[in-house]
């Protein structure tokens, strides 16, 4: 472990997963383009946007069992390729199923990300698995916030397409893959702990680990999917709804970055449950909030969502350490099934609630192509506003639901302590 440089690869680790997460802020911004400039319903856009969530899910399906046979090292060499061709992609993208191809390439590079880079840090950081995986976790959403006030600033210079955001995130694609050139990594903590193959499989399938793997999905839709809809559902609620992705995803990065001590002291179930508690609460609140209280009913759901997804993983590699790789890729890729099972239902719901909304005597199709100003336009700014309010009432039902199941947890691994 001498040769093995720490810092360095966790560096590179944070820059790629920067990456992924510019690839999730940039593409959630660009739902509204792409539903006009293509002529795609929500329900098409939820479909593609989607696609990345199945692609990261079959590269961590896949990739997990394959970093203790071909490597780490390999495993991130396949996220470096797919994200150049899935970025080049679309920019030249012409439709739903161009689209839908460079998506899914994205998603394949984002989950082999994941899929590598856990394993290395609880490798290289046995004795602070939990408080590391938050560290490197902050900089997802850290990843969207820089994408969020990139396509904030191109929008407000001049440069409103789409496609240059998208070419911006090649530069820390080519970072990351320069960082981790030539690079010796660990062999991950199974192979050093002596656990088999089948002791790893064997994990996979307890009962708590099948558990947390169904409770990752809820988690996961929860802070993924609301966050991919969340300037589209409120597009009518403030003039920079991106501003809110920001003020949601810097919420997260502080509360990751700085709240790992915390983390590293207070048991996983409290976490959980408590931040279920406040997800609920902020959903609630924004669909039924405007104005300045949007951005306060968002900071609420912000401290709900920030811990779920790295305290889950810190969970399941400290109580259930046999599962390895396989188990952290298992969950982030059944997180991400979880995520793309939230995209169409989330656009589907948004175009039935606007559709309801729609006034007596009216269609979509008239309100949709309103010129501005006109009464048919503020008709359909109505109709969208009440659909992307009911849309996050009928989410806050999920938090609802794991705040009933990490209740349970809470109170099972008391009894065991």
């Amino acid at each position: 472990m001498n040769a093995i440089k720490k810092t360095q690869l966790f560096n590179a680790s944070c820059v790629a997963l920067v990456v992924t997460a510019l690839a999730f802020a940039t593409r959630g911004s660009f739902v509204e383009a792409w539903a006009t400039e293509f002529n795609l319903t929500h329900t098409q856009v939820g479909w593609i946007v989607g696609t990345a969530f199945w692609g990261f899910t079959l590269a961590m399906v896949f990739g997990g069992p394959l970093v203790d046979i071909i490597g780490l090292g390999r495993i991130i060499a396949i996220a470096f390729f797919c994200h150049v061709a899935g970025i080049v992609l679309t920019i030249v993208a012409t439709g739903f199923w161009t689209l839908f191809i460079s998506t899914l390439f994205i998603g394949v590079a984002n989950g082999s990300v994941e899929a590598a880079c856990n394993p290395l840090i609880t490798s290289m950081y046995t004795d602070e698995k939990t408080r590391r995986l938050n560290r490197f976790h902050a900089w997802f959403p850290t990843g969207i916030v820089i994408g969020g006030l990139v396509v904030y600033m191109f929008n407000n210079i001049g440069l409103s397409d789409w496609r240059y955001a998208m070419a911006i995130m090649l530069i820390p694609t080519f970072v990351y893959g320069y960082m981790f050139l030539n690079k010796q990594f660990p062999k991950t903590e199974r192979v050093v702990s002596g656990f088999t193959y089948q002791d790893m499989l064997k994990s996979c399938v307890s009962p708590l680990f099948l558990f947390m793997a169904f409770c990752m999905i809820l988690t996961a839709a929860t802070e993924l999917g609301t966050n991919q809809w969340i300037a589209a559902l409120l597009s009518n609620v403030s003039d920079n709804p991106i501003l809110l992705l920001v003020w949601i995803s810097g919420i997260m990065a502080l509360a990751r970055q700085f709240g790992g001590t915390l983390i590293h002291n207070l048991k996983s179930t409290v976490i959980l449950l408590t931040s279920s508690i406040l997800a609920f609460i902020g959903l609630i609140m924004m669909g039924y909030t405007s104005g300045v209280m949007v951005f306060v009913s968002a900071g609420i759901f912000a401290l709900g969502i920030a811990f779920f997804w790295p305290t889950m993983l810190g969970f399941v590699s400290e109580n259930i350490p046999e599962s390895g790789a396989l188990g952290l890729a298992i969950m982030g890729g059944i997180g991400f099934l979880g995520g793309a099972i939230a995209q169409p239902a989330l656009g589907a719901i948004f175009d039935a609630q606007t559709a309801l909304a729609i006034p007596a005597g009216q269609t979509i199709e008239v309100l949709k192509s309103a010129i501005a100003g006109t009464q048919e336009a503020a008709q359909w700014a109505a109709a969208q506003l009440a659909g992307g309010a009911n849309t996050l009432r009928y989410v806050a039902i999920v938090p609802a639901i794991l705040i009933a199941f990490f209740t349970f947890l809470y109170f099972r691994q008391k009894k065991h302590v």
